[in-house]
């Protein structure tokens, strides 16, 4: 006689057979006592859970000599033909080979047709998923109204993909994975019945290893029960051809100490077995998943697939790693994992993967994940300019000073002496320079109904670089609870800021920042009055605030006789700054220019003859080229 393997010896042949399926059997098992059979069933779940033998179970039920009847015989003629599948009146289709409209008008004109042997016609569509849109439309009439000698049993592992009208004319069933400890009981049955030496720590193992599918656990059964003497873990993992959880404890080791000499050996050691890179790596990431289990929920061993002893380890070894330090492990290797699968030197990219992985995770954190240590650091606010009061305003000097004195300004013509002028009583004092320096926002402070238009230096600084240097001379043109739009003078800006690495890293800075998703668009527009690039600067550089300048207005200009080739400028009729300011103001607005790759086009008076000049002692910058200055 032929070989029956296990998971066919075993089969349930009784509704109390079934494992780990509870409420759907005592549903079937009442419905069947009270008579109260549906036309058509539909029966979901993962492989291996129960659905074509529950199927094959309600074909006894209905069709046995005593029934119909919850508790079939077994011994009849009827039950024994539908176990052995030679039944003439119940029919299993595989829907994944007859897909076709005509495999389903085929059924349709048999099912008309009375049985020959049995009570009741019973068709098991299993995988019915794999029917056309075509087929189902043609079955929708026959599964509503079926004949009264016919019962439709419809299995599949993949529900979303059966017609919401089928769904609507079944009684659904969803089974559910069998549960460890059920499957684990009747693991040890059958090892017991067959003979098979085996641990209980081996068989745990085998039943995590099936991920709640009964059938894959017993033919894993089956094939351990062909090895000699005892079966422990070790052997299990050889058989099934991953890691030992002992190499990974041994990998995560390496990993976490920086070892690399070790790392490589360990790597060579698992490739040299026969091991698949491949392999090698979807195990370290599942260990790295047992790791956060671990971490979060050390006392649920039944979630993972190891044994007790390497639990412990996985749980002390869970404890010097926080959770963003394994989400960033895992967000690694599962980078490295497509290379792997594409490459054709699979071996290459798996150790030079791990290798990546030595440096510390946290340096490997996502942005999002990163603990409120390590983002970046919140500007730090810059004490406000002291009110022009309390500094001692200089005294007029003697005699002016000409502007060709000022080092490195613009040339200009000779200028006559004029008189001296007369002594007046100077005015308040003027700050232009208290416009561009406000105070800033103590640190760490989160957004509130100001907006974000006051606070745009301050997020500005938190893109890393080359970003932060494109977006320093970006402005705020709008924006609104959802939506922020980012302006640009130059369409190559735009562009530049548009593509999906800077976006992603743009957008990503700011939704931390503000503490809320928002989107981010780029357009075309006109920068506003007070340049953000030169508010940008004030706020990553605050080194060096230039101290406010006290200026006096001109004094009436008296006519002077001049030479025909020379002509006095307005601003030499007014008082020249005091010895130190100028030099500390020019040293300021020349570091200012150099910063932007910019050049000083004048200072105080001059501004006047400029066109376009607007406050006198603020200094002038040119403008950035957008195609060629830009520094990034």
């Amino acid at each position: 006689m032929a070989y029956e393997p296990l998971h066919h010896k075993y089969r349930p042949q009784r509704f109390g057979d079934v494992v780990g399926q509870g409420p759907i059997v005592t549903t079937l098992t009442n419905a069947l006592k009270a008579g109260r059979i549906a036309h058509a069933y539909l029966f979901t779940g993962s492989r291996g859970t129960g659905k074509t033998t529950t199927a094959r179970l309600i074909a006894k039920a209905l069709n046995c000599i005593h029934g119909p009847t919850p508790d079939p015989c077994g011994r009849c003629e009827q039950c024994l033909a539908i176990a052995t599948g030679s039944a003439l009146d119940v029919i299993e289709i595989d829907a994944a080979s007859n897909t076709g409209v005509d495999n389903i008008r085929e059924l349709i004109e048999r099912a008309q047709f009375a049985p020959v042997q049995s009570r009741q016609k019973v068709y098991i569509l299993d995988e019915v998923h794999m029917l056309s849109s075509a087929a189902f439309n043609c079955l929708l009439k026959t599964l509503e109204e079926p004949p009264a000698h016919v019962t439709f049993v419809l299995a599949t592992t993949d529900p979303q993909k059966v017609l919401p009208t089928v769904i609507s004319r079944c009684q659904r069933f969803d089974f559910r994975r069998i549960p460890l400890t059920d499957m684990v009981k009747h693991l040890e049955e059958i090892a017991w019945k067959e003979d098979i030496d085996i641990e209980h720590e081996a068989v745990e193992l085998v039943a995590q290893i099936a991920q709640g599918g009964l059938r894959d656990a017993e033919s894993l059964l089956d094939q351990l029960a062909l090895l000699e003497g005892t079966i422990g873990a070790e052997r299990i993992w050889q058989l099934v051809g991953a890691v030992p959880e002992r190499e990974l404890l041994v990998i995560g080791e390496c990993i976490q100490a920086g070892d690399s000499t070790r790392l490589i050996e360990q790597v060579r050691r698992l490739l040299d077995s026969g091991k698949e890179p491949l392999q090698v790596l979807q195990d370290l990431l599942g260990f790295y998943r047992d790791l956060l289990i671990a971490h979060t929920a050390p006392d649920r061993r039944d979630l993972v697939a190891v044994t007790a002893a390497s639990w412990q380890q996985m749980c002390e070894r869970a404890k010097t790693l926080s959770i963003p330090q394994l989400l960033a492990l895992q967000e690694r290797l599962r980078q490295a994992e497509p290379q792997i699968k594409t490459s054709t030197q699979p071996r290459l990219w798996l150790e030079v993967g791990l290798l990546g992985l030595l440096a510390s995770p946290s340096q490997n954190q996502p942005v999002a994940l990163a603990p409120a240590a390590a983002r970046p650091a919140a500007p730090v606010p810059v004490p406000p300019p002291r009110p022009a009061e309390e500094r001692p305003t200089p005294p007029p000097p003697a005699a002016p000073r000409g502007v060709e004195e000022r080092p490195n300004s613009v040339p200009q013509p000779p200028v006559e002496p004029t008189p001296p002028q007369r002594p007046q009583v100077p005015p308040p004092s003027i700050e232009p320079a208290a416009a561009i320096h406000r105070p800033a926002r103590p640190s760490g402070s989160t957004p509130d109904g100001t907006g974000l238009r006051e606070r745009w230096p301050e997020w500005i600084r938190l893109i890393p670089q080359p970003t932060q240097s494109l977006m320093s001379s970006s402005f705020w043109l709008e924006e609104t609870p959802k939506r922020l739009v980012i302006g640009f003078t130059t369409e190559p800006l735009v562009k530049r800021a548009s593509e999906p690495r800077r976006l992603k890293q743009i957008q990503e800075v700011l939704q931390q920042f503000l503490g809320r998703p928002i989107e981010v668009q780029f357009h075309i527009g006109k920068a506003p009055a007070a340049a953000p690039a030169v508010a940008v600067a004030s706020s990553q550089s605050a080194a060096y605030t230039p101290p406010p300048v006290s200026f006096s207005p001109p004094a009436p200009p008296e006519v002077t006789p001049v030479s025909p080739t020379t002509v006095a400028p307005p601003s030499a009729a007014k008082p020249p700054l005091s010895d130190e300011e100028p030099d500390e103001l020019d040293r300021a607005a020349r570091g200012l220019a150099e910063f932007f790759n910019g050049e000083v086009i004048s200072f105080d008076g001059e501004a006047e003859e400029l066109p376009g000049a607007t406050q006198p002692g603020a200094a002038e910058v040119s403008d950035i080229d957008d195609d060629e200055d830009i520094p990034f």
